[in-house]
């Protein structure tokens, strides 16, 4: 299956990734990185998280998208795949990654290569999005095709987005041990901005050629825009799971 970032790099979803930090979305993994450990950062992007996310430790961030990344900040950042990490076996003390885990088509694989890097004893913290848990209101008919065509994008990036039902069993299931998990609710975004942001990326696919998934998407895409100028006022509050674990 190809892999790729559903979101995309478009300024909206930049915006909306720089917003993140590490006060609010690595607070649950931070007591784990005491002063002189060497942290991974995974996924990190434009760092907005990683510059901030262990301010004692020496943190390097990773991220595939090469313009993605910080030409200068505190910490450093290294160009590479989750996949196949440019560290040695046993030399991380700490992995943290929010919102890559939903992306991965192979998330066995990224958990392997992350058990490799780290030292036994290290640890590991996931925060990873469920929108099967979202809580999105009002929840009409058109939000409800909107959503499903939303679901069908991610999926065909290679990604789950439901990933974060299923992410502590993939983490025992890759060798860690004391798993403890939570479930967060944000606002990421506002309600008529999510509606926005989906149609706005049913509107790109349906740019490309024809897949065998075009009627359904040209039905979520007028769902989306019907969504878009709706006068209720509503709320969207993503889940995201919290989980840390121990190599």
């Amino acid at each position: 299956m190809l892999e790729g970032y559903a979101p995309g790099y478009a300024q909206d979803a930049l915006s909306m990734m720089n917003t993140r930090t590490a006060s609010d979305r690595a607070a649950f993994a931070q007591p784990l990185f005491t002063p002189g450990l060497r942290v991974l950062d995974l996924g990190c992007g434009q760092g907005s998280i990683t510059a901030t996310l262990a301010p004692a430790c020496h943190v390097i961030g990773v991220d595939i998208h090469l313009p993605l990344l910080p030409t200068t900040s505190t910490v450093d950042y290294v160009n590479a795949t989750t996949y196949a990490l440019p560290f040695a076996t046993a030399s991380i003390d700490a992995v943290f990654s929010h919102a890559l885990f939903e992306h991965l088509a192979n998330p066995q694989a990224a958990l392997a290569e992350i058990r490799r890097v780290l030292r036994p004893g290290g640890h590991l913290a996931i925060s990873t999005s469920d929108w099967s848990r979202a809580k999105i209101r009002p929840r009409t008919a058109n939000v409800d095709a909107a959503l499903r065509g939303h679901y069908l994008l991610r999926r065909r990036q290679g990604g789950n987005p439901f990933c974060g039902r299923t992410i502590a069993t993939q983490v025992a299931t890759a060798g860690f041990t004391n798993i403890t998990e939570r479930s967060r609710y944000r606002e990421d975004l506002p309600y008529r901005a999510l509606a926005t942001y989906i149609e706005t990326r049913l509107a790109a696919a349906l740019a490309e050629p024809p897949t065998k998934d075009h009627d359904q998407l040209t039905s979520a895409a007028r769902s989306a825009w019907s969504w878009t100028k709706t006068p209720a006022i509503g709320d969207f509050h993503q889940c995201w799971q919290e989980l840390t674990a121990t190599r």
